[in-house]
């Protein structure tokens, strides 16, 4: 599940630039491609390749000389961020806030991980995600979509392929009540 958060005009400029279906359908593929994925890096990567946010090294870099990239760049819009941590806020903004500045990109959606302890005393995350906002400015100014990612728990299998490792017991496996019978 995803949510998205607009800050700065950014709803406004999506729409002139003619993104905002595409935002949210890449926003929904990268979601379910993502669910439950032991290794997100890579997949994230694929699937805007996939929705064709460019992959170009000259279009993503954001300073040059430098091996800094984004994650993606259509129509003058980067998308940045990192799904493993919430933490990943503040560079993310200030990687966004550098391409703004410098004229690269128009506005900025960052991917953050909507994941966080619930013994935080900072309420839901979209109402930390609005405070930091506000609290960064005018040093962070862009216009900035932040998209609130959950991707769930890692699935794993195990050596009969029983997803996160439950074995099914023999008592409760039909095919063998079949057999048996």
């Amino acid at each position: 599940m995803f949510e998205i958060l607009h800050f700065r005009g950014s709803e406004e400029i999506l729409k002139e630039k003619n993104l905002s279906n595409d935002v949210h359908a890449t926003m929904q593929y990268v979601d379910d491609v993502l669910a439950g994925a032991l290794y997100k890096r890579e997949l994230l990567r694929m699937a805007l390749e996939e929705m064709d946010w460019t992959q170009d090294a000259d279009f993503m870099r954001i300073i040059e000389g430098r091996r800094y990239m984004y994650k993606g760049v259509k129509r003058g819009v980067a998308i940045d961020g990192n799904i493993s941590a919430y933490e990943y806020i503040l560079e993310g903004m200030v990687r966004l806030q550098l391409g703004y500045d410098k004229q690269r990109i128009d506005a900025g959606i960052l991917l953050i991980n909507s994941k966080r302890s619930d013994k935080s005393p900072f309420g839901t995350t979209a109402d930390l995600i609005k405070m930091e906002i506000e609290n960064l400015y005018p040093t962070i100014h862009l216009p900035v979509a932040v998209v609130l990612l959950n991707t769930g728990d890692p699935i794993l299998f195990d050596e009969e392929g029983n997803p996160n490792g439950v074995s099914v017991p023999q008592d409760d496996n039909p095919a063998i009540e079949k057999a048996a019978g």
